[in-house]
């Protein structure tokens, strides 16, 4: 199903490969759609920009009790979807978590002395000349973004100018390995696999990205009908932002889109 047939009123996609080569793209790359989750990588970001700069620490005390900026990260800190309550002990299940996104821009709004909107657009956004996106509330899901300045982001994930590599390769490697928890919208994962802020495809079936996807493939979705995915061993990421929710129509849609995409690349 090519995105020209989504049921979507509007819809905008691109590929980029790591040294910002846009190999294609469809419909108005400039358009800005909220990100909903999407938001999530972005923040991310920003959050292991200030663990660079000494701001702060991935293992110091952030969140609930016994929690750190990285289980906050990695969605391991017990706190509920959408609530500010403990529902487990920190590094014991995946439960993913808004509220965990929103109380690390607190920590590192605190630590920077800057509000983390602002400190995200300082860090991130500003560098990168990501001029058509910003931070409009939460930063679990209240960014707004361009096609186009997403594949400038998607390419500094890919070859890293503001971060040592190798803090991107924390950033897309398992942590806590073999937890297990619920992928929202594909149901239970054993395990439910995340890096710091990006979500890891590994084996997990069903999931949003395609058949022919890599394990190491990582990114994030989002219930704006949004998604940001980055196949390191095809070398590429693509982007996809609509105006329609994320539903069955869109797990129906994204996988085959996905693997057009890599078959085009292979072909």
């Amino acid at each position: 199903m090519s995105i020209e047939n989504w049921p979507v009123p509007t819809a905008a996609a691109g590929v980029v490969r790591a040294d910002g080569t846009v190999l294609g793209t469809h419909g108005a790359v400039g358009h800005r759609f909220p990100l909903a989750s999407v938001t999530k990588p972005l923040a991310a970001y920003a959050a292991l920009v200030a663990y660079e700069e000494g701001a702060i620490e991935l293992d110091e005390p952030a969140g609930p009790p016994g929690a750190t900026v990285r289980h906050l990260l990695a969605h391991t800190s017990g706190l509920a979807f959408d609530e500010h309550r403990t529902m487990a002990a920190a590094g014991e299940r995946r439960l993913y978590s808004n509220a965990g996104f929103e109380q690390l821009g607190e920590h590192i709004a605190k630590a920077t002395d800057i509000p983390f909107a602002e400190y995200l657009r300082q860090a991130v956004l500003e560098p990168l000349g990501m001029a058509s996106t910003s931070l409009e509330g939460s930063p679990a899901k209240d960014g707004v973004s361009t096609v186009g300045d997403l594949l400038r982001f998607a390419a500094e994930v890919q070859a890293p100018r503001l971060l040592d590599p190798r803090t991107v390769a924390e950033a897309m490697s398992v942590q806590y390995p073999g937890t297990k928890g619920v992928l929202p919208g594909y149901g239970h994962q054993n395990p439910n696999d995340w890096g710091l802020g990006f979500e890891i495809r590994d084996g997990k079936s069903p999931h949003w990205t395609g058949s022919s996807s890599s394990p190491r493939t990582f990114g994030h979705f989002g219930q704006a009908g949004t998604f940001l995915w980055i196949d390191p061993d095809a070398g590429v990421a693509c982007a996809a932002l609509t105006d329609r929710a994320f539903g069955p129509w869109a797990i129906e849609a994204w996988p085959v889109f996905t693997d057009a995409v890599l078959g085009e690349l292979r072909g």
